[in-house]
């Protein structure tokens, strides 16, 4: 089994592994209903799971051999995620490392840092698995060569207003190193935010961890992180170190990046290409334009192609039934077995597998559920935001509300019933007009 080693430094390249933080069950709150039915990496925009687009990319960094998805999960969730991509990318070695508790972005990494060591590696992409982006890794990888780097951090510019509400980097224009992060500043700095791509060199960034846990047993608090979705707060005891790590949450965004900044080697790669955290069930709208937009850009074969009642771009499953009358687009992605009727119009919409959108009905900025039916001449939508907003919420009548609209798992809508700005769990016949509703 000698070829086994070769595999990890051919061409003389450094070896590369890739990381995708997948995160787990309590913290995809904000993405139900949704996820009450699937977990939000597996859930599919653009034909494809969340966690697809983010390996796709990996896969094409010819220096990887090796990614690992680390969350907190049950082993099962993404047993048949990971056989089918092995055989879609066999030159990835794919494999699920489970956290036994949420350890947080940097707790995680250092959790499973033998396993991530193992071979040597020099250089560890993470990539955080809610992002929507094109990915841009070669470029992160050349800068990251060309700076003789400790770290590279993908970047994006957002409004000045929006700003705080991510991770602001502070960077040289001329030289591209990051000069100071930030973790969602109370004030404006720089609008110039963390992308939750990194590329960093194995050598730097566990010690770096390590250095941080030292600093918390010294100086033993309560950690409790407000701004993430029930991320488990950790009390660390002065004392022995190894209970301490068992312990320990951490994370690469609160914890690490500010002291990386610190070094004269971190540097941030700006990407001018789109990006979009999916932190929401709406946001999986935005996010699937955006995807499909770029496949239609490059030509995808997977997408339909445009004709009199197709508006590009659009990704039909080759099982769905769609009535030639019907009209859709643009951004439309119909999932498996979907039956889509005469004179039907579907735009900016996810419609998800076994659905059935009957005759004449209307459905825009929406997701419809798993097995969910839309009745004849009835009308599910939502409010289109701006392509440049990075949320998808708005306020109606003085009420924050969903501009999405989202049907969850087998829910009904009757004939000629319409439904505006509504987010309605599992289960439900909706009978009459409703609009900037939760419905229970």
């Amino acid at each position: 089994m000698l070829h086994i080693p070769m595999r990890e430094n051919h061409n003389n390249q450094a070896s590369t592994k890739a990381v995708i933080l997948v995160g787990g069950p309590s913290r995809g709150t904000r993405f139900r209903p949704l996820s009450l039915d699937v977990p939000k990496p597996l859930f599919e925009v653009a034909g494809h799971p969340i966690i697809h687009h983010c390996l796709k990319a990996v896969a094409k960094v010819p220096d990887v051999r090796e990614v690992m998805l680390v969350g907190y999960y049950d082993e099962s969730v993404f047993r048949d995620f990971i056989k089918d991509a092995s055989k879609e990318f066999p030159q990835l070695r794919i494999s699920y490392l489970r956290e036994y508790t949420a350890l947080g972005t940097a707790g995680g990494l250092y959790h499973f840092r033998d396993a991530i060591l193992k071979g040597k590696p020099e250089r560890l992409l993470v990539l955080n698995a809610d992002v929507c982006c094109s990915f841009p890794l070669g470029e992160m990888m050349r800068l990251f060569e060309e700076k003789d780097a400790e770290a590279v951090i993908l970047g994006t510019r957002v409004s000045n207003d929006t700003a705080t509400n991510f991770g602001c980097i502070v960077s040289d224009s001329h030289t591209k190193r990051v000069l100071h992060y930030v973790e969602k500043p109370e004030s404006h700095i720089s609008n110039l935010i963390n992308c939750g791509v990194y590329l960093f060199a194995t050598e730097c960034i566990f010690p770096a961890i390590r250095s941080a846990i030292k600093r918390r047993t010294t100086r033993p608090r309560l950690l409790s992180y407000p701004s993430s979705d029930n991320l488990e707060s950790s009390f660390i005891a002065a004392g022995d170190d190894e209970d301490a790590e068992k312990s320990e949450v951490l994370r690469l965004e609160q914890d690490i990046l500010s002291d990386l900044a610190d070094s004269n080697r971190f540097f941030v790669h700006e990407t001018k290409d789109f990006w979009r955290q999916i932190k929401s069930a709406g946001s999986a709208v935005p996010a699937n334009a955006l995807y499909l937009q770029k496949a239609f850009q490059a030509e995808s074969p997977e997408l339909t192609p445009p004709s009199a009642n197709i508006v590009p771009p659009v990704y039909i499953h080759p099982t769905a039934t769609v009535d030639p009358t019907a009209k859709l687009g643009p951004n439309v992605s119909i999932g498996p077995r979907v039956v889509v009727g005469a004179g039907v119009r579907i735009k900016d919409s996810i419609v998800l597998e076994d659905s059935e959108i009957r005759h004449d009905a209307c459905v825009m900025h929406s997701i419809i559920g798993w097995s969910s039916r839309v009745g004849a001449w009835a009308r599910v939508e939502g409010t289109p935001i701006p392509v440049a907003s990075h949320s998808t919420s708005i306020v109606k009548q003085g009420i924050k509300v969903q501009s999405i609209t989202i049907l969850g798992k087998e829910c009904g809508v009757g004939d000629e019933v319409r439904v505006q700005n509504c987010v309605c769990l599992p289960y439900k016949e909706l009978k009459r007009d409703v609009s900037n509703e939760v419905i229970m």
